[in-house]
């Protein structure tokens, strides 16, 4: 959530920044300034106010030692005027802030100076590309086949017991996701990351707190009875642990990961672009969070997205990396690098992780800040990203390594599944 004094103090490039999103609703900008305007003007009354009436408090008291009742119950009545004035400027006082913090709830991040201005995924800058790509040839299959044929994930059993979306895996299938997910957490805790075991479930105030609510509440599974939301990824609960947190300059910067289980309402389209592994209401996925000093935060976005290359590169898949344009990137982040495999049987790119940078959008939302040597508090960066969405990387590994005598799985991948052959 952007602040009002930012707003108020950059106004043009805070337009900018939306029109570079292709954010419409700009008069948002002036309705926010507005509103703490007059946020301001009742609060300044309403405290002039109680500050009367403590100062008529304080001469009703004297008055009755030195025997002036009279003047006493005057005083007295002139402080009953200002109580029922004071309830009605501290009611309006709550209405205008609850208006203040709607309107600033629908504002999005603004783009780093970097993010290019741009309309879809199509405008994204394409920044590295591991290697040229090619197609595996006639007789190449997609993985959702592979998945039939050596019997590792079913997809029609997933949707007798659930829906589609939510798959079942088999045997080798299971066995090679439980490997992928130990090895991304084991690449992520020998980084330096503290791994977290959280909730798959959260709070109201967690889905506001990382930006998901109200932006995305209706991608987001939600459990009436107890008013709770399925975890759209870890980022959420992860995050959340630092809301309403004062850290010490000494605590940071703060490194977790954490594997979850992720549910998403989104996935209900339609054709061979959703198939199989491509889009699922369920999937498994690690992440990884930081919490960090300002001035430090684009190192370190740099920094994680080193740490996924190095991951990719582990799974020996062709990937490239994308940096977001600004109607691509996600509404809380200021900058965000995907990371998208080849899947040489389908030909074509498959997005697997995101790096984001929020910069101090979420940490106001959460009220998470740090207090320096100076004895000052402020507001901490916070990023996130996926090491690694495992349905996609999944699909790429199956489709590209598979050969005439099935699938060989690269090297550090065998070691984890403790085979190197899916026959």
């Amino acid at each position: 959530m952007l602040q009002v004094n930012f707003l108020r103090e950059n106004k043009e490039r805070v337009l900018e920044g939306l029109k570079k999103r292709n954010f419409k609703e700009l008069d948002l900008v002036d309705a926010a300034i507005t509103a703490d305007d007059e946020r301001k003007k009742l609060q300044f009354e309403l405290d002039s106010q109680l500050s009367e009436m403590n100062k008529i408090s304080k001469e009703i008291g004297m008055l009755m030692k030195d025997g002036k009742k009279q003047e006493a119950e005057a005083a007295k009545s002139k402080t009953s005027q200002y109580k029922e004035s004071s309830k009605e400027l501290e009611s309006q006082l709550k209405d205008i802030e609850k208006n203040l913090l709607n309107i600033l709830y629908q504002l999005p991040n603004i783009p780093n100076e970097k993010v290019v201005a741009g309309v879809s995924a199509d405008d994204n800058e394409i920044i590295y590309e591991s290697t040229t790509v090619e197609g595996l040839g006639e007789g190449a299959i997609p993985h959702w086949e592979l998945a039939k044929k050596y019997n590792l994930i079913d997809f029609e059993l997933g949707v007798k017991i659930a829906g589609a979306g939510f798959p079942v895996y088999l045997g080798k299938g299971a066995r090679l996701q439980r490997a992928l997910v130990q090895y991304f957490l084991d690449k992520n805790t020998d980084a330096g990351y503290l791994e977290v075991n959280p909730p798959h479930v959260v709070n109201e105030a967690s889905g506001y707190g990382t930006g998901q609510l109200p932006d995305k509440e209706g991608q987001m599974y939600y459990v009436g009875a107890d008013d709770l939301y399925l975890i759209p990824t870890a980022e959420v609960p992860v995050t959340n642990i630092y809301r309403d947190v004062l850290l010490d300059e000494k605590d940071l910067p703060i490194k977790n990961t954490a594997f979850s289980q992720c549910y998403r309402r989104e996935a209900g389209s339609y054709g061979a672009h959703v198939r199989g592994l491509n889009r699922l209401h369920q999937f498994e996925k690690v992440e990884i969070v930081r919490i960090e000093k300002p001035e430090n935060s684009y190192a370190v976005l740099e920094e994680m997205v080193d740490h996924i290359k190095s991951i990719l590169e582990d799974l020996e898949l062709p990937y490239r990396i994308l940096r977001l344009c600004g109607g691509d990137t996600g509404f809380a982040s200021a900058m965000t690098y995907d990371f998208e495999v080849w899947s040489a049987a389908q030909e074509k790119w498959l997005e697997v992780s995101s790096v984001s940078n929020f910069e101090t959008f979420q940490a106001n939302r959460l009220k998470c800040r740090y207090k320096g040597n100076e004895g000052k508090s402020q507001l901490v960066h916070t990023l996130n990203g996926s090491a690694m969405a495992l349905p996609r990387i999944m699909a790429a590994l199956l489709e590209n390594n598979q050969t005439p005598e099935g699938i060989r799985l690269p090297k550090k991948i065998a070691e984890y599944a403790r085979f190197e052959l899916i026959n």
